[in-house]
């Protein structure tokens, strides 16, 4: 299922100049880059009308930034207060942040620890590589990275498709319709530097359909969200289709793909089983020039012995520009095989201005379905 969403814009308000540069405060820069904080300041969030994100004046860690006043007419909605990002641990279930990308706002449900596989980084000849870190000219070695399961505020998605489809849990459900594809729409995986921590007084600061169901309110606690039983019981019985255990990464000429795939489950058809996967990709644009995704080419490789190529205009029917006031866009998809594993990789087609293009790889990336580790899910029961 994909819902629709639009960018949102965000602004830092500060008590006095005086307070702001004394305390060298926060501000949400115009692409939602994360910068370390000093102390924390009130914010407010507001759907951006077609207009650039921007900063209000305050003092930065790494630069000065101002920002022109909010549309006349326009009414502002004070939502917390930040708090300072985490440089080492964890957030605890119930933290409330803002998606530094994507500009969401979103509660921790749980960590996850992943491997991240970034060919972005050179490790010496020396040190032993993970022979499971999958095909390709680079050879890298996986890291553990902390990855956050969470709940996206039903008001935001109406403002980030742009960015971003709103993300969601998908795998097969274990019931008569084989063909039923079992999916909780607005919960995203985001990694631990994208959060921007701020706190709240509201008993229900976000608006999703679980946020009940999985949170309740304790004020003599912080965070005061604390999970149910509910939810650690849809934790522990999904653990399979829940958990995100690889992450790839690599950048070609500014242009970053991050891949998370995750497995869904396996289906009899036609006397064979069929294992399905989805996979969550991300573009990201480090540079200041203006690129647009034109073709998709990918290799899917499976244990059977099969090599597919796919060819295709864009992803998910769309073709994204990627530029300073929008340099981020993430979206998934699925694939299946009729073997328990495999292997995807292949290229990003974009063009610049000027008409002339390049390839921007996407990092090889395994498909596994640990088998025999896992029961189909069986839905939701409360």
């Amino acid at each position: 299922m994909v819902l629709e969403t639009r960018a949102y814009d965000v602004e830092v308000l500060h008590k006095s100049m005086a307070a702001c540069v004394a305390r060298r405060c926060l501000s949400v820069l115009g692409r939602y880059r994360r910068g370390a904080v000093q102390s924390s300041v009130a914010f407010d969030v507001r759907p951006a009308e077609r207009v650039a994100p921007r900063c209000v004046c305050v003092c930065c860690v790494q630069q000065k930034r101002t920002l022109t006043s909010r549309p006349e007419g326009k009414v502002l909605e004070p939502v917390g207060v930040f708090e300072v990002p985490k440089q080492q641990g964890k957030y605890e279930t119930g933290q409330l942040f803002l998606h530094s990308v994507f500009g969401y706002r979103g509660i921790v449900l749980f960590p996850w620890q992943a491997r991240l596989y970034d060919r972005d980084v050179a490790f010496p000849v020396s040190e032993k590589v993970d022979p499971s870190a999958a095909q390709g000219a680079k050879e890298v070695k996986g890291k553990t990275h902390t990855y956050y399961q969470v709940l996206i505020d039903a008001r935001d998605c109406p403002h980030i498709s742009q960015r971003s489809q709103t993300e969601a849990v998908t795998f097969l459900a274990n019931h008569d319709d084989s063909r039923a594809l079992y999916a909780i729409p607005g919960l995203d995986y985001v990694s631990h530097e994208d959060i921007l921590p701020y706190n709240s007084t509201d008993q229900v600061p976000i608006q999703h359909e679980l946020f009940e169901r999985f949170l309740s309110y304790d004020q003599t606690k912080v965070p005061p969200f604390l999970a149910r039983e509910t939810l650690c019981a849809w934790q522990e019985k999904n653990h399979p289709w829940l958990e995100l255990s690889d992450v790839h990464r690599e950048t070609t000429e500014n242009i970053r793909v991050t891949v998370i795939p995750f497995y869904m489950g396996m289906r009899e058809a036609q006397n064979s089983h069929v294992y399905w996967w989805r996979y969550c990709i991300r573009l990201e644009n480090l540079g200041t020039d203006v690129v647009q995704l034109r073709e998709r080419h990918w290799r899917i490789f499976s244990l059977s012995g099969t090599l597919e190529t796919v060819r295709g205009r864009g992803v998910v029917g769309r073709e994204p520009v990627l530029s300073k006031e929008q340099p981020a866009f993430q979206y998934s998809s699925h694939v299946s095989l009729q073997a328990s594993s495999g292997h995807m990789w292949g290229t990003f087609r974009c063009e610049r201005p000027d008409g002339s293009h390049f390839d921007v790889r996407i990092p090889p990336f395994s498909l596994e379905s640990n088998k025999d580790e896992k029961t189909p899910p069986s839905g939701l029961h409360w």
